[in-house]
């Protein structure tokens, strides 16, 4: 009776384990040596135990030893538990691009999604995978967000890097450059301002998010003299934003925003593509930074770096971004309990409140 006790009291964790040929079983396995991390938690991984036998030898590690397990709700709460995807052999190329990897990559986050839509798992922590060989006809799509809200079924998220209290999204994601001037638009903007404050509130506990905007052209267009979209396109959707309650703010040109450090007086931070706002993030947060999808009914976090090729194999991935997923996926749902706790109870009669008092 206590174990189910304690099972019960425990966040449960689901890995998939991304792309076996880079360094996910790496970070991994290097996140699993800080027992502490088993004592308030139950880790599942979607992977391979020979594979995971096969790092565990190359990287001479012998105090990480996973229970295998065929479901989720078998999983030993003091222990890291493994759910393999797969019985057969399975050919390892470490380094490389190959066909095995992205369909083994595919397989463990559908297997992992499954469990994190029927609730058997509690938080989804997604290992690095290639863009290029995970695609099929069953995996079309950019990245792991845009998969994710597919399985959802939510018309929108938003790719939110995080490291401590910097918290960066980006507008329009994986799209190239190209086409970002055409794609943006005040109504997309604005979905994207909503769905980053309301994660911040329910996600981090933010009751009153201050949300800043960066612009799209230098010097924010200057009044139209470099480009109309930030004047056009983005200080309506801001305007709209403020309207509606939401402390909006920009558009800020990047450059000066980030190198007089003002970033640091928001909770949060809208870039308008990609690498406008990973660029900042990755040069202040490359081995601690923490991507979390937001807008999803499920928690999801993932490591900020990739699949690194060029290191795998040689034990020289630094594992501190992949257990801060861990843990931020945690501390994401914990709040979120506590939001639906606190709704709860403002939603609740006198009469109920004193009923729940006097039990």
């Amino acid at each position: 009776m206590e174990q189910i006790s304690d099972k019960e009291s425990r966040i449960r964790i689901g890995i998939s384990h991304g792309d076996i040929n880079g360094i996910s079983y790496e970070v991994i396995i290097k996140t699993l040596q800080d027992q502490r991390l088993l004592e308030n938690t139950i880790v599942i991984l979607y992977g391979s135990s020979k594979v995971a036998s096969y790092y565990r030898k190359l990287m001479k590690v012998n105090d990480v030893n996973f229970n295998v397990i065929k479901k989720a709700e078998q999983a030993h709460p003091r222990k890291p538990n493994i759910i393999n995807i797969v019985e057969e052999e399975i050919r390892i190329d470490v380094g490389n691009l190959t066909p095995v990897a992205g369909e083994l990559a595919f397989l463990a986050l559908e297997m992992a999604m499954d469990d994190l839509l029927k609730g058997q798992i509690d938080v989804l922590v997604t290992a690095p995978i290639s863009k290029k060989n995970i695609q099929s006809d069953k995996f079309n799509f950019p990245g792991h967000t845009e998969y994710l809200a597919h399985r959802c079924q939510v018309d929108d998220s938003l790719m939110l890097m995080v490291n401590r209290g910097f918290r960066i999204g980006v507008v329009t994601g994986h799209i190239p450059v190209s086409k970002v001037s055409e794609t943006l638009t005040p109504d997309l903007i604005l979905r994207k301002i909503k769905i980053l404050n309301e994660s911040l509130k329910l996600d981090f506990g933010i009751i009153k998010p201050k949300i800043a905007l960066l612009a799209l052209n230098p010097h924010a267009g200057d009044e139209g003299l470099i480009g109309e979209e930030d004047q056009r396109i983005i200080k309506p959707a801001i305007e709209e934003a403020f309207a509606n309650n939401m402390l909006a703010f920009g558009p800020y040109p990047a450059d000066g925003f980030f190198g007089s450090s003002n970033f640091r007086e928001f909770d949060g931070v809208l870039a308008m593509y990609h690498d406008q706002g990973m660029v900042p993030f990755k040069l202040l947060s490359f081995d601690e930074g923490v991507n979390v999808t937001a807008g999803l009914p499920v928690v999801r976090t993932s490591p900020a770096h990739g699949t690194a090729f060029d290191i795998a194999g040689k034990n020289e991935a630094n594992p501190q971004a992949f257990r801060n997923a861990l843990f931020q996926g945690c501390d994401i749902f914990t709040c979120r309990m506590k939001y639906k706790e606190l709704l709860s109870n403002a939603l609740k009669t006198p009469e109920q409140t004193n009923e729940k008092n006097h039990e």
